[in-house]
């Protein structure tokens, strides 16, 4: 039998308010919120000291590369890893070897994160040019969407026939995520480069191979197609300032649209002007850009017109990335530490902690209709982050992705999860991992 948990006095951040209340877990969910709280069964009793308590976060675009790129992560290592950041519910990409391209290759997955995950679960089907009749036997009220690569990046996963596009974004009986950069504006662009030796690239060449047009074009595209077939879509790691007029303002909730969209935390935390500092460690795609593109994001988020924060966390080992830029594969490791950035710009005044909180927990689980998550109500799972406000240097010693490293090293955070529920048990606690899957998600669709 599941533990119960009772809370006492936390400042409990749950949809755009902040109240001081005890918290009582009871069989996985949160059973009762209120002051000054007494159960007549067995608890035990946490001191939440006025401490903040939110939702735990979920992260719509993860990779953790099980199966068949396991030297690089699997998903025992990354959950942990995503719990002991307050992730504690992920959504993970199709590019693994083999591709997650038919049924039974997405249930492998399933059923390996039903022994290893110690968060909550869901992973997306993949499209290719040839398997649409897969993609429609899937029952999408366990699994969250479909993932389609309009450019191809790590695993060589790509549809780009017309006609198989066409007919996936007319017949997808569920949201459609795409990857949106044009693979002949890309290879143009690298044919430019084609002949300048490695040790004579500019520091910045990525955003020069893969730069705004690939994105502009791609992303447009899939817009107008969607708009035209009336496909549910979902555009992920938005990077440029053109791209964020392609969207609707607003909140979704309020304001239903078909066509939402997401950022990503390192494409709110770095720009160009970082290449010279941390080289190919944040060479990802689509491409980290200029400070004007990552200024019209934050606005776009501001705005509405972006919808959802996330990772995109996609590790490669710290060898893979220092073969030079024409060898080095792309992605970054940063699941453990998003919500801490997010507490970083709370810090900085750039979002309040109840913003910060709806784009990485309350907007993510209502834009995929996730069932019971991403809200600290009662009835709901208790996923719940409790945050210390105590300092993390980050370094090789207290990180927990396989790959062992992170272009966050040697910076210092101030807030950060000290202890995380998954489906109301205690999963991790200032450093300690206790250990039980996670469940898989289910859509209210």
């Amino acid at each position: 039998m599941a533990a119960s948990y009772l809370i006492k006095e936390v400042k409990l951040v749950n949809r755009g308010l902040t109240q001081e209340v005890d918290v009582l877990i009871k069989d996985g969910r949160i059973q009762k919120i209120g002051q000054g709280l007494q159960t007549d069964h067995a608890v035990e009793e946490v001191a939440g000291e006025g401490r903040f308590l939110m939702p735990g976060v979920v992260d719509d675009q993860v990779h953790f590369r099980e199966p068949g790129l396991t030297h690089k992560a699997n998903i025992a290592t990354e959950s942990r890893a995503a719990v002991a950041g307050g992730t504690t519910t992920f959504m993970e990409m199709p590019n693994t070897v083999p591709n997650a391209l038919t049924v039974d290759l997405l249930e492998d997955k399933y059923a390996i994160a039903a022994r290893t995950s110690l968060g909550n679960y869901s992973f997306f089907m993949g499209a290719s040019n040839q398997n649409l009749a897969e993609v429609l036997k899937v029952d999408y009220r366990h699994v969250c969407g479909i993932k389609a690569f309009l450019g191809s990046s790590t695993g060589n996963m790509l549809i780009d026939n017309e006609a198989a596009i066409e007919r996936l974004f007319a017949e997808a009986p569920a949201l459609i995520a795409i990857h949106a950069e044009d693979e002949g504006t890309v290879k143009a662009f690298e044919a430019q480069w084609a002949d300048v030796p490695e040790d004579q690239l500019p520091p910045d060449i990525h955003p020069r191979i893969r730069p705004v047009e690939a994105c502009y074009r791609s992303s447009s595209q899939a817009v107008e197609r969607a708009k035209r077939l009336g496909t549910r879509l979902h555009v992920l790691h938005i990077t440029t300032a053109a791209e964020t007029q392609l969207f609707e303002p607003g909140d979704f909730r309020q304001h239903p649209k078909r066509i939402t969209s997401e950022v990503c935390v390192h494409h709110l935390s770095f720009t160009d002007k970082d290449y010279p500092r941390l080289g190919d460690k944040i060479k990802c795609n689509p491409a980290i850009k200029t400070q004007t593109d990552q200024d019209a994001l934050w606005q776009a988020l501001k705005e509405g017109r972006i919808d959802v924060m996330a990772t995109d966390h996609a590790p490669h080992t710290a060898e893979e990335k220092a073969q030079g830029y024409r060898k080095a594969p792309a992605g970054l490791p940063l699941v453990q530490h998003a919500l801490m950035i997010g507490l970083r710009w709370v810090r900085q005044g750039r979002l309040s902690l109840p913003e910060l909180v709806d784009y990485m927990c309350h907007k993510p689980a209502s834009l995929f209709d996730v069932e019971g998550r991403g809200y600290a109500d009662e009835g709901a799972w208790a996923d719940l982050v409790l945050l210390d406000e105590r300092q993390l240097t980050v370094s090789k010693e207290n990180i927990f992705h396989k790959v062992g490293w992170s272009p966050f090293e040697g910076e210092t955070f101030d807030w950060m999860p000290g202890t995380v529920w998954v489906s109301g048990h205690k999963a991790y606690q200032q450093g300690t991992f206790f250990e039980r899957p996670g469940m898989r998600l289910t859509f209210a669709r």
